[in-house]
């Protein structure tokens, strides 16, 4: 009998302690998340002018030439229009669609094969910055907010990576060798791409392409 009564004691303490656990849980303080207002995640997205479909098998031979030697992530061939932007994808995609909207189609052509001092700026088609391509990332970087530190350099990234000045080098005359009339290239731009490019992964795995639009003839 004391048996069965410490027993039930026993279980009414548990259950009473367990209660006030469950209180605890409860009325803690809850972490904030980084959902807006909207129930919208934000992410990094930027604008990119793509190759017309004829160009871009002969970009992406090049690029995975130099991949093959020098390693790196694979990506697709672009031209950077707005730099890296943190958005709700619905206010990003109502910033592409008024970014695009009365933007024609321009002409683009390659000064040479250069290199940067970062890895997304390893080595890579410096394009000539005529009046149509610089204008029309200042249009699109005004729409999306973008102010960014430096002049806007058009170019198209041949090769992402942290290499020395000496490999870097090399990759810039094995890019004329592989394709030697590279600097000669030129091409209209008639699409912009929106894309998810979240810089903090260098794999790029993560990077997604969101929308597309066709530009109006020029």
């Amino acid at each position: 009998m004391f048996r069965d009564l410490f027993f039930i004691r026993f279980l009414a303490f548990l259950g009473v302690v367990g209660f006030s656990l469950l209180v605890f849980l409860i009325t803690m303080d809850v972490p904030a998340t980084t959902v807006t207002t909207d129930g919208a995640q934000k992410n990094d997205y930027s604008v990119w002018a793509v190759p017309p479909e004829d160009v871009i098998p002969r970009i992406k031979k090049l690029m995975e030439g130099l991949r093959s030697e020098f390693g790196g992530p694979q990506f697709e061939p672009h031209m950077t229009v707005v730099g890296l932007v943190s958005l709700t994808q619905v206010d990003a995609l109502a910033k592409f669609k008024a970014a695009c909207d009365g933007l024609k189609a321009y002409n683009c052509s390659v000064d040479s094969v250069a290199t940067g001092t970062f890895f997304y700026q390893c080595v890579y088609l410096l394009i000539h910055p005529t009046t149509e391509v610089v204008e029309a990332s200042a249009k699109s970087c005004s729409i999306f907010g973008f102010k960014s530190a430096t002049p806007y350099m058009p170019h198209i990234s041949l090769l992402y990576g942290d290499l020395t000045d000496e490999e870097k080098k090399k990759a810039q005359e094995r890019a004329y060798s592989l394709d030697e009339s590279i600097g000669q290239l030129s091409f209209p731009v008639t699409r912009l791409q929106l894309w998810k490019t979240p810089t903090s992964d260098n794999t790029l795995t993560s990077w997604e392409k969101i929308a597309e639009y066709n530009l109006s003839p020029n």
